[in-house]
């Protein structure tokens, strides 16, 4: 499982690869309470999309590999304490353009599915800036 991407990322915030294979990868994130939105536990949208984000980023797995757009629905609420599976699978493997599509679970119910279009541009983003 050789990560070439996303190497600095904060796992804590994002998720811990489980497996990273040929154009998939899984990631694991536990819901802890600082990510909580309300009182009642429930937590914030953001940290399930950017779990899904490196998951489709890990999916792709390439050091230039940044996201251009993304369609996805929350389909249930996920609360303090859950654990979340991230399952990427890329598409379209092998174009600059990629087609990723994520889903995240909690046990057995899908919470949340998207499709994220990647990009992997020639040099680093960043690059010359």
């Amino acid at each position: 499982m050789e990560i070439k991407t996303h190497e600095r990322i904060n796992q804590a915030l994002c998720g811990s690869p489980v497996e990273v294979g040929e154009s998939r990868s899984e990631v694991r994130f536990d819901c802890g309470e600082d990510m909580a939105a309300d009182a009642s536990g429930l937590i914030h949208g953001g940290f399930i999309f950017g779990l899904a984000d490196y998951a489709a980023m890990l999916a792709v797995n390439h050091p230039n590999v940044v996201l251009g757009a993304a369609e996805t629905r929350f389909l249930k609420p996920s609360r303090i304490g859950d654990v979340l599976i991230a399952k990427a699978q890329d598409q379209t493997p092998q174009e600059r353009k990629h087609i990723v599509h994520v889903d995240v679970l909690c046990g057995e119910d899908v919470v949340f599915s998207g499709t994220f279009t990647c990009f992997v541009t020639k040099e680093h983003v960043l690059a010359g800036t």
